[in-house]
């Protein structure tokens, strides 16, 4: 039996939040190497926020190895 789909909103939630903590990063980046040190340091806390965000997300599916590992009793 294959799991649920997860709902497209989600999907597209992740979606932006992953793309949201790229571009964070890169304005980053980019600041701290113009010299802009406030702009820099912001987006880079703006960076580890979402990053923090994503990682408290539940997964969307279970591992195929850890789907086989519970049902083999491992």
């Amino acid at each position: 039996m294959t799991p649920p789909e997860p709902p497209r909103l989600e999907q597209l939630g992740r979606f932006l939040l992953r793309g949201l903590r790229i571009g964070a990063s890169t304005v980053s980046i980019v600041e701290l190497l113009r010299n802009d040190w406030t702009g820099g340091i912001t987006a880079g806390v703006a960076w580890l926020v979402f990053l923090q965000v994503e990682r408290r997300l539940p997964p969307l599916t279970p591992a195929p190895e850890d789907e086989s590992a519970a049902r083999s009793g491992r």
